[in-house]
């Protein structure tokens, strides 16, 4: 695994107060390449660890794979200096990724539906599970204390202040799962991903929590894991909502202290 965080040399200036060198913990971002039997699919910008949920989760939210059984291998390409690239075997009878996936160039740290050949086919992803039939109910005081368990647990953010964070509860408010990335849609690949190598998948009765702002992207990403209800400390955008209310998932945004806004799927939420 490449690293985490980085020491780089930085000048502190206080505004009419002194100034002085010192060394600063940055997040690593770095490109990795997913390749599927040899042949390249996109290179997205990521920080680097949890590469193989990473790379699952991405998959699993282009609709190649459905399940860790769909994946025979995973590996790093020898013919590299760096754990950057990683080269994914499908099993038997998979089928292999078409040319409308493969992404023409790389997937940045900020937006990873970039590449797609169309907006229609960003509407027309298949939604593999029904969102709409969980029959998940939270107390709202629960959800309100996600994201400080949320922040809490957040290592890495402690030492740089650069990392996106997700995080996967359960009903009671236990903390399931936590990734961190460079990328908020990479963070939410790598919770993806590792329900998915776990045998999780579809994440009924779940409530993934994001660090920042809900895009169309992390919703269009939760609902085709099957999660019920996606909370952000941040805002929604007006399609992360359309999204929401069409496949029947709770979205809620502004999540901060006892306030929060429930955009779609209200009835999911205890006063």
């Amino acid at each position: 695994m490449g690293r985490i965080t980085v020491r780089r040399p930085v000048e502190r200036l206080v505004v009419g107060g002194a100034r002085n060198r010192r060394a600063d913990t940055l997040a690593v971002e770095e490109p990795l390449e997913i390749r599927v039997a040899g042949t390249p699919l996109t290179i997205t910008m990521r920080t680097p660890g949890d590469d193989f949920d990473l790379v699952s989760g991405f998959l699993a939210a282009e609709g190649i794979v459905g399940s860790a059984d769909d994946i025979a291998a995973m590996r790093y390409c020898a013919d590299t200096h760096e754990q950057n690239t990683l080269d994914v075997v499908l099993a038997p009878g998979v089928r292999p990724p078409d040319a409308s996936h493969v992404r023409a160039f790389t997937t940045t740290s900020a937006c990873g539906v970039c590449g797609k050949s169309s907006i229609e086919a960003l509407r027309a992803e298949r939604r593999r599970y029904d969102v709409a039939a969980d029959p998940l109910e939270l107390d709202a005081g629960v959800l309100a204390g996600m994201p400080d368990a949320l922040r809490a647990a957040q290592r890495v953010f402690d030492r740089t202040g650069g990392l996106h964070a997700a995080g996967l509860f359960d009903a009671s408010g236990k903390l399931l799962a936590l990734r961190e990335d460079v990328g908020r849609h990479n963070a939410v690949d790598k919770v993806v991903g590792w329900a998915l190598r776990d045998g999780r998948l579809p994440l009924t009765g779940t409530v993934l929590m994001v660090s920042g702002r809900a895009s169309f992207e992390l919703t269009q990403k939760a609902t085709g894991a099957g999660i019920p209800v996606l909370a952000a400390v941040s805002a929604p955008s007006s399609l992360a909502v359309e999204l929401a209310e069409d496949a029947g998932m709770t979205l809620v945004g502004f999540l901060r202290g006892t306030t929060m806004n429930i955009y779609s799927g209200e009835h999911r939420i205890r006063a």
